[in-house]
Order: C-alpha cells, then structure tokens, then sequence
C-alpha cells in the first residue's frame, strides 16, 4: 500500500527555526520528525511512500538522499504554491492504479496502531481529546471536581491519520482542505468511517513546548518501547 506524508507546511510558529530548516527536519529526541513518520510507516509494512512537501523541499531531499538505509522506496510530489491537504493529495495520488492509500501528517508523532484503519478504506482514526488544562465537573452551577490536564471523556478528535478509498480523489479540490471540504460531505452520506484510539500518545509539533513534552514523553518507561528504530 502506498501512504503519503503531509509535509509542506511553513511552521510559522516554529520561528525562528523554521527559517532556516523546513518542520519535518525538526529534531525530536535528535531523530527529526520525517525520520519518524517513515519509521512509523515501514512498522506496519508500508514501504511505498510519497513526500508532500513545499517549503524548502530541497533541503528535506537532500536529507534523505544522505540517509538511505530506511529500506523503502520513497518519492516527492512538490507544491510550488501551498496546495492544502486536499489539493497536496489530489496533486500526489492523481495517478495511482491502487484502490486505497493512507495519508499521515507529518508533524505527529504517535504510537496508535495503523493496522486497525487499514480494514476499511474512508476510514480515519479518532483519537480521545486531551487538554493542557485543567477542567471543572460542575452540576446545578456548584464545582464538584477539578481535573487537572486530563482527557476530555467521549470527545474525540482527528489525529491526522486517514485510510482513503482512491475514489475520492476525484472529489478532491485542486487547492483546498481535505478535512473542511470534504471529510463533512462525506459524514453527510454516512461513508465516513472511524476507529477509536483511547490511551494513546499523540503529538502534533507545533511549538517548542509540543518538542520538549514529545521528546520526554517518548523517552518515558511507557513509550520508550514504541520509538526503538
């Protein structure tokens, strides 16, 4: 199966870092976070990837032109103007003779098992919402409870981590949001599946302070097993 990796984004809010080197180049735990999403793919023997990549291309190339032992054959489908994740899919996948393929982003690190989106194609995992802060059970306008940085309990929300039927491809825009433009036409006819994931570590890197909690995190007794590469 093929799988493509979103990795174009700017990571403004990665300044100044990301002035000089593009996001997936960005180290967490000294690994940078493209290695980990290749590594996390060819765990779940997806050996066929495409790059979708944009800002400083060049320099994620080169990088993994250097480092060839990954044991995969990978690709690049470069924007020249940002495409969004629906027109960088559409503009990648175009093409292909498969029936299905997965999709990652590729500022996340996690440990959630792909295996299980992989039954049915249109299917995108659902992870349990977590919150940084803390939160009040309440009950006739009265505090019963604080939480402090806990799981937000049934409320789930979209890791970045989806199994496309190719079909869709035809319904993607040229230029656009997969997950605003179409994953809700989708949910409207009831072809959007999902599979829930409790109890799992996710990141999305997105500032300094999601390297520093991803790098400790992943290095912790509990999930140091998943991240041996």
């Amino acid at each position: 199966m093929k799988a493509l990796i979103l990795a174009g984004g700017r990571g403004k809010r990665l300044r100044p870092l990301t002035d000089k080197i593009p996001k997936p180049l960005i180290l967490i735990s000294r690994i940078p976070l493209i290695t980990r999403s290749i590594k996390y793919l060819k765990k779940f023997g997806i050996n066929d990837i495409i790059i979708c990549s944009g800002y400083k291309s060049k320099q994620i190339e080169v990088y993994l032109k250097r480092n060839k032992n990954f044991g995969c054959q990978i690709e690049f489908s470069v924007e020249s103007t940002p495409l969004g994740t629906g027109g960088a899919i559409k503009k990648a996948v175009k093409n292909t003779t498969e029936k299905s393929f997965i999709v990652i982003n590729g500022d996340i690190v996690t440990n959630i098992d792909l295996k299980k989106i992989l039954k049915k194609p249109n299917t995108i995992a659902a992870n349990e919402l977590k919150t940084k802060f803390g939160t009040m059970k309440i009950k006739n306008n009265k505090i019963l409870k604080f939480n402090e940085k806990t799981d937000v309990e049934n409320i789930w929300m979209n890791p970045g981590l989806y199994h496309l039927s190719s079909d869709i491809i035809k319904m993607l825009p040229s230029r656009g949001s997969i997950e605003a433009e179409i994953f809700p036409k989708l949910a409207r006819n009831k072809s959007l599946h999902t599979v829930k994931f409790k109890n799992v570590l996710w990141h999305s890197i997105d500032s300094f302070k999601d390297i520093e909690l991803c790098s400790k995190e992943i290095n912790s007794k509990k999930y140091v097993k998943y991240f041996k590469y």
